[in-house]
């Protein structure tokens, strides 16, 4: 027997899935999404931290997805403008790069593919004379400089759930989708929270499990159930959900003198990597593009990745590093569309949604694919192809809606730090400008009523307070240590191993 019953069951609380979530809600429509572990812990939160067009991109034709990307920057700019910032981008110019004439052809078209109103224009610079080259060997002369967007990935994850839950929405963490099979024109979905099994109905059933995908729709459409549909068996065979896993792993280092701005380098088999200023005191390096073969669950940087981006880093910068220099690494495997190539570089980074289908049977949509920067423009997509199953009370809202917090008013973030220090005067400022660009305007909300900083309760390490977790756990999802020192915040960063110990001793006590 089926529970409730919603219009849309989302399988996965990454950015597709959160931000599917959003929109659905945002359109009066009952959804629910289930998240085996936490929100944005797998590949939304190994990203390179960038809302970008991609440069890269162009050399591979993707000009369809370049532009709507590049348009894309601006509107998630003014979405969450507390977590999104535009970044300075340096390409310094060495011998055997491509030619500075076609840099500045390719730079050109980055800069008229969409209209830019924020965002500055690129240009040539003498690194000689710019700050940016103070970071550089000293033999690099000639560079270019371009912008793109920081963005704090995981945290755009959770503010897109966020605001899917204060619209309705049901967002379930640490919840497994333990089955899904049709009967009675539904699916039926069996959701498994570690505690007990309860199952749900739904009209639609979207599969946005990133690098899962491909087992979570060979479950529901290969489902044991009896009342399983034929058809929707069948259709399994015709339409194979086939991905192409590709790891991109990150290693952070000790912020490298002078590099206050991002570079963009390029290695001698003409891949780029981004060495990018990362929470203040560190400098993110990355990332590799390698087909990976195993169990998402277990992906780890080799060895040799770590070399090169160690060696690839040491091309470029004054800085020699080494692998004793590195004090945080992570990965990831992207679900990218499977177009054929051997190059892991040249797999688009484009979306493609398979709806699948049956006269009298339930649709279920696959999420192949796609970027952070086109998350918002995958949903919409997403909810046009649903049109005919499910009717929505309203339209396409997203690209003027703030997320949570980004309601900082024609102030932006530093009005907003002022504003909320002179609300706030026993409150560090250090402290406040940490939450307002963590939180925005809903930093005021987990401040509440403090008169003091005791008023926080203890401190737990790097700035995060008793008060601050309450938060986290309230309206943010978060159930163990790791989502809160790792993705919530990077406080996990900025401590000692024996601090960080220590933190994750006391936040488990208090989650």
């Amino acid at each position: 027997m089926t529970g409730t019953i919603y219009d849309l069951a989302i399988v996965g609380g990454g950015i597709n899935g959160a931000g599917i979530a959003a929109d659905a809600a945002g359109r009066g429509l009952k959804v629910l999404l289930a998240e085996m572990g936490d929100l944005a812990g797998a590949t939304s939160s190994a990203s390179s931290k960038l809302i970008h067009g991609g440069l890269r991109y162009l050399e591979h034709r993707q000009f369809r997805l370049v532009r709507e990307a590049l348009a894309e920057r601006e509107v998630l700019l003014a979405k969450a403008p507390h977590i999104i910032h535009p970044l300075r981008f340096v390409l310094p110019h060495i011998a055997g790069m491509r030619h500075p004439a076609l840099i500045r052809m390719g730079l050109a078209l980055y800069d008229h593919l969409a209209p830019r109103r924020v965002i500055p224009p690129s240009m040539a610079i003498d690194l000689r004379r710019d700050p940016a080259g103070r970071a550089l060997r000293p033999e690099l002369e000639q560079g270019f400089a371009y912008y793109d967007c920081w963005v704090d990935d995981a945290r755009l994850v959770v503010l897109n759930a966020r605001q899917a839950a204060d619209l309705g929405a049901t967002i379930l963490t640490r919840t497994r989708v333990a089955g899904a099979a049709i009967a009675d024109g539904l699916w039926r979905v069996s959701l498994d929270d570690g505690t007990g099994t309860r199952e749900i109905g739904a009209r639609v059933l979207i599969n946005a499990a990133g690098p899962w995908a491909g087992d979570v729709s060979s479950s529901a459409l290969h489902g044991s159930a009896a009342e399983q549909s034929t058809a929707a068996k069948q259709s399994a065979g015709t339409k194979p959900l086939t991905l192409r896993l590709v790891k991109g792993s990150h290693i952070v280092v000790p912020r490298i003198a002078g590099a206050e701005d991002a570079y963009l380098v390029q290695s001698g088999d003409g891949r780029v990597v981004f060495a990018l200023p990362f929470e203040r005191y560190f400098t993110l390096i990355g990332t590799t593009d390698v087909l990976f073969i195993g169990h998402a669950e277990d992906v780890a940087i080799a060895p040799e990745e770590e070399t090169y981006l160690l060696d690839l880093a040491n091309r470029f910068f004054a800085k020699k590093l080494a692998a004793s220099d590195i004090v945080w690494r992570y990965s990831g495997v992207r679900p990218l569309v499977d177009d054929g190539s051997s190059d892991p570089s040249a797999i688009s980074r484009d979306y493609r949604l398979d709806l699948v289908a049956e006269p009298g049977s339930p649709p279920l949509i696959n999420v192949v694919g796609g970027k952070i920067t086109t998350y918002r423009r995958l949903a919409e997509a997403a909810l046009v192809k649903l049109e005919t199953y499910v009717r929505a009370a309203r339209g396409p809202w997203t690209g003027t809606a703030v997320l949570p917090g980004g309601d900082l008013g024609e102030g932006g973030i530093e009005g907003y730090r002022m504003a909320l220090a002179h609300r706030y005067p026993a409150i560090g400022m250090r402290l406040i400008s940490r939450l307002a660009t963590l939180y925005g305007t809903r930093a005021a909300d987990l401040l509440g009523d403090a008169k003091s900083m005791a008023d926080l309760g203890g401190h737990i390490g790097g700035g995060l307070t008793e008060r601050e977790v309450a938060y986290l756990k309230a309206f943010e999802w978060a159930r163990t240590p790791d989502d809160i020192l790792w993705r919530r915040t990077k406080t996990g960063l900025h401590l000692t191993d024996r601090l960080r110990l220590l933190a994750s001793e006391r936040l488990a006590a208090l989650l």
